[in-house]
């Protein structure tokens, strides 16, 4: 037992199973060695070594020293700069600074938008090294530049790039550095780099897909997914998920989540842009696969999609598929499933179960076994609207988890449109009434249908933060209303003149484009009424909802309107930690702060002011004897809030 325990160790260690099965019996010595000598303040500091902190991303720490009773006392520790306000300012309008760093055997790693990596003093913030991969910033992707993080692992016990940084960039390329020194790795690939297939897809100056999220490594492989628009396209690319040798750069295995869907099934995509999770032990990949394109007409493609919308387990050796659940069928509303699924253990209802926690755009929380794929927390298969004014073969259920209650508002009537004065709720009342709006899942209309929760969610990519031992899932949500509206294809062009501020796509190859807008006030607030920023904690022994509170005010959306309103939540981007000290640290909010919680009651302890928007889900560690909260401070392209390029640290007094 003990060998066999040293072996799953040493791989998580060191991702070179064929290495870890030669070494396992002095491997298992030293941990028995270790067990025996371990005393209290023996142990390693808590550190931060994937994007979601443990290889099944539940986003929480075992950090104590910041608690409720002193975390008011937090000041900035120290700053980083990337240098892209100063070397590419206007590229940073297309940018979106969504980076998670992660420690990794005592140095800090921060990506970029431009995917440019550096290596960090964890209790300075000097730089020791950084890597430029120098992507053309004249080139525009469907989601502007992002890197929301990369990827660590120890290959060997020591040499050249036994460590190693994997780094994917926007022109699809993947990237090993040397941990220690940021140099390319001569035996990864060509001179360290793999061309991602099926390569840097473009038109003319318009990326047709990239990646955003980091790849993840486990068992001598590392996996990456992408980022594709799913509106420009019918026969669109498909989301093929790749795995390479982690020591040689060589595929291994791919995987369509479309797999050999054929006509009358058209349509591609089906991609996985949001961050993976890993199950090291289990040996298995969890995906949280994207809809099929295009997103808001799918006549074209008949059916559900095979694994479109739905997380699905694979064998991590193979690629091949385990189980898969599906959280929207035959998806025609944008509701992808945009977050990582987070890995733990559930005690619902009194009984233990290995558990996939999955957050989805339309404020669902689907609990389901990771052996079985099947819900731990039952599924009902509840009928949804029918009737729109296209021709759509419409799925005549969709999946509802019974617990915890939906985390967003589905249903908005006229009488309920916000504004601040007579006009502007008029104005509001008016677009209400003139659109199509039966509830969740309203089908897209030539007459214009509110999606609401609107595409970026509910829950996007911030996903969750889970406390085991409390059983507490903390997660944030965006409260706001998309009006989709199908275009003839001939009208797409003179519609394009006419709403040039208005994102009107194409749909090329089918009978319709698509405009897709929120539905503001003329004076630029949500018409559906606030909270338009929620944070929720659900008790998982229950499924029933701890606390709620409004995330967010609208200082730095028109200053001055926060004493007018208050604490009324705002739309946000970036996910939550939680931490055994007893807090819950969030961003992601219009206004430019970071902001702790108390983990027990969801009262507002504390904030601090960064200065950009901090659009990106922090991370913290303790780094000689000290906790430190960081959080990627540079603002996002979607949201409009104010552009920077700081890495941000705060920590208590020394």
């Amino acid at each position: 037992m003990i060998r066999l325990a040293a072996m799953a160790a040493c791989t998580q260690l060191y991702g070179a199973p064929g290495w870890c099965a030669k070494r396992a019996g002095h491997f298992a010595l030293g941990l028995l060695l270790a067990a025996l000598l371990v005393i209290p303040g023996w142990a390693a500091e808590p550190g931060w070594s994937a994007y979601g902190n443990d290889a099944g991303g539940q986003r929480y720490s075992a950090a104590t020293q910041i608690t409720p009773d002193n975390v008011a006392k937090l000041k900035v520790a120290w700053t980083f700069s990337t240098g892209d306000l100063a070397t590419r300012p206007d590229a940073l309008k297309h940018a979106s600074f969504e980076d998670t760093p992660i420690l990794a055997e005592g140095r800090l790693y921060v990506c970029s938008p431009f995917n440019v990596v550096s290596a960090l003093d964890p209790g300075t913030g000097k730089r020791l090294w950084s890597f430029d991969p120098r992507l053309n910033v004249g080139m525009r992707y469907p989601n502007d530049f992002i890197c929301r993080g990369v990827a660590f692992a120890r290959q060997a016990k020591d040499g050249a790039c036994a460590a190693r940084i994997f780094l994917n960039t926007a022109d699809r390329r993947l990237i090993a550095l040397d941990a220690a020194s940021g140099k390319l790795c001569a035996n990864f690939g060509k001179n360290g780099i793999v061309a991602i297939p099926p390569g840097p897809e473009h038109d003319g100056k318009w990326g047709r897909i990239h990646t955003t999220s980091a790849p993840v490594v486990s068992h001598g492989l590392v996996i990456v997914g992408s980022s594709i628009d799913d509106n420009q396209k019918v026969d669109e690319l498909r989301g093929t998920v790749h795995a390479f040798d982690a020591k040689t750069g060589a595929l291994r295995w791919a995987f369509d989540p479309l797999g050999d869907e054929k006509p009358p099934f058209r349509g591609g995509s089906a991609n996985v842009w949001a961050p993976m999770s890993v199950d090291e032990a289990r040996g298995l990949v969890f995906l949280p696969v994207s809809s099929a394109s295009p997103d808001f007409y799918g006549a074209l493609r008949k059916g559900d999609g095979a694994y479109a919308n739905s997380v699905v387990a694979l064998d991590i050796l193979t690629g091949k598929v385990k189980w898969a659940f599906q959280t929207t069928h035959h998806d025609v509303w944008d509701y992808d499933i945009p977050a990582q699924p987070t890995l733990g253990t559930v005690k619902f209802h009194g009984q233990d179960a290995p558990a996939v926690l999955q957050a989805t755009k339309q404020g669902l929380l689907f609990t389901i076994n990771r052996d079985t794929g099947k819900p731990i927390i039952p599924v009902e298969e509840r009928p949804v609207p029918q009737t729109t004014d296209v021709k759509e073969p419409l799925s005549p259920t969709q999946p509802f988890p019974v617990a915890p209650k939906p985390l967003a508002p589905s249903k908005i009537d006229s009488k309920d449109a916000y504004g601040l004065t007579f006009w502007d709720r008029g104005k509001c009342k008016a677009a209400i009434d003139a659109a199509k709006h039966d509830g969740l899942y309203t089908p897209p209309s030539k007459q214009g249908t509110i999606v609401y929760p609107f595409t970026g969610g509910g829950t996007n990519w911030g996903g969750i933060a889970f406390d085991e031992k409390t059983q507490t899932v903390y997660v944030n949500t965006t409260n706001a209303m998309h009006l989709v509206t199908l275009i003839p294809a001939k009208n797409v062009r003179s519609e394009k003149e006419k709403f040039r501020d208005v994102e009107i796509s194409p749909n090329e190859g089918a009978p319709y484009g698509m405009r897709r807008e929120v539905m503001f006030s003329p004076l630029g607030l949500p018409c559906n009424p606030p909270p338009w920023g929620m944070l929720h904690a659900i008790d998982m022994t229950t499924g029933k909802i701890k606390w709620e509170v409004p995330l967010g005010t609208t200082e730095d959306l028109a200053w001055g309107t926060q004493y007018l309103l208050g604490n009324i939540g705002v739309p946000n981007m970036g996910g939550p930690i939680a931490t055994a000290g007893g807090l819950v640290f969030i961003g992601a909010t219009m206004d430019n702060y970071i902001r702790a919680f108390d983990a027990k009651s969801g009262r507002e302890l504390w904030k601090g002011r960064l200065p950009a928007g901090g659009q990106a889900t922090p991370m913290t560690y303790v780094w000689k004897g000290r906790q430190y909260i960081v959080i990627a401070a540079g603002g996002h392209s979607k949201l409009g809030t104010k552009r920077g390029d700081t890495v941000i640290a705060f920590a208590l007094p020394d």
